[in-house]
């Protein structure tokens, strides 16, 4: 038997769909930039305890993986404040972990 071959950018937003859907959110939220390297922006409604007055987003990249960002202003560029680190395609319940840690200001690293 022969199994059709998944595309890469079909399992991404399959992976991406999960992220989201355990997140509570939907894909509506997420951009995908197919560009090398690939890289998605999800949108949340979160504010965090040390940047009250910012909008937050998780990025993720092929080469880094999760990273929580701030938006300084409208319109200006997300700035990373934490990386997830390990796997640069962890389980959902783990990048879910990584907001929640954030929103308590328990894990916060250095970008």
């Amino acid at each position: 038997m022969h199994l059709p071959t998944v595309h890469p950018r079909t399992a991404f937003i399959d992976y991406l769909a999960e992220v989201t859907d355990a997140l509570g959110i939907g894909l509506e939220s997420c951009t995908l930039d197919h560009d090398t390297p690939v890289s998605a922006y999800i949108a949340l409604d979160d504010r965090l305890p040390d940047y009250p007055d910012h909008d937050v987003a998780l990025l993720w990249d092929e080469e880094r993986g999760w990273s929580a960002a701030v938006e300084p202003r409208p319109g200006d560029p997300p700035v990373v404040i934490s990386h997830l680190g390990g796997n640069t395609t962890p389980p959902p319940d783990e990048v879910v972990a990584f907001l929640a840690g954030l929103r308590t200001a328990d894990r916060l690293r250095a970008a």
